[in-house]
Formats: C-alpha cells, sequence, structure tokens
C-alpha cells in the first residue's frame, strides 16, 4: 500500500465515523470489494476447466470408430475416465456385449494412444 492511497477502516468504524458526522450507519451485510479485471479471471478459468486444450476424453472421442469399429462407434459413446476407467454409455445390448467380449482388444489399443496407458478397463454403461 503506497501512502497516497486512503486508508481503508473497518465496517465499525465507519459507522463510528458516519455517527459523528451524522450520516446514516451502513448496515448492508456485502462488503465493497476492489474491482478487478476480466482478463485474469477468465485466464483463470480457462485454465481450471480446460477450455481450448485437448482433455484425453476428447482424443478418445476422435478416435472410438477406429477403437471398436464403425457399427458399434454409432451406438456407445465414450464419456469420462474415472479411476483409470473409461466410462462408455451403450445404447444397444447386442453392442454393449460386443464391447464386454472385446474389452482386452480395445483396452490395447486404447493404451496405445497418447495420455491413455493408465486406463487399466472399461465401465459399460446403459444409456
Amino acid at each position: 500500500m503506497s501512502h497516497d492511497e486512503p486508508k481503508e477502516f473497518s465496517r465499525a468504524v465507519e459507522n463510528l465515523i458516519a455517527d459523528l458526522r451524522g450520516i446514516p450507519d451502513d448496515e448492508l451485510r456485502s462488503k465493497q470489494r476492489k474491482t478487478t479485471g476480466l482478463a485474469p479471471l477468465i485466464d483463470e478459468l480457462l485454465v481450471k476447466y480446460r477450455i481450448s486444450h485437448d482433455s484425453l476424453e476428447h482424443s478418445i472421442r476422435e478416435q472410438w470408430p477406429a477403437l471398436v469399429g464403425v457399427a458399434n462407434a454409432s451406438y456407445s459413446h465414450p464419456l469420462v475416465v474415472e479411476r483409470a476407467l473409461l466410462v462408455v454409455l451403450v445404447s444397444h445390448a447386442v453392442v454393449r456385449n460386443e464391447l464386454f467380449q472385446h474389452r482386452e482388444q480395445i483396452l490395447a489399443k486404447l493404451q496405445k494412444l497418447p495420455g491413455c496407458s493408465h486406463i487399466k478397463g472399461l465401465a459399460l454403461r446403459t444409456g
């Protein structure tokens, strides 16, 4: 804090001064804060939510037809990687069975993708 800026007092002190001057007290619960620019906030949110960065799930979705075949890919959708498992939504029971029977081959192909070597299994969910 430089010597040119006025000192900020607590709300109690501000109310005491207001009372001495005959001005109504500030009884609001909120506190006046200094405004900040949007640029640092937006940069922080972009980093936090990985916006404009290719996520692991996005790269898996792009390669999904090559991993499981075009026919199976049209009835299934990789959602998210949780605890080293790839969660896949499957809309048809026959495709769910196909993916379950070929999960080892799918995992072998999946683990060859960049950043996917830690995935250890598939969690097939009906949806």
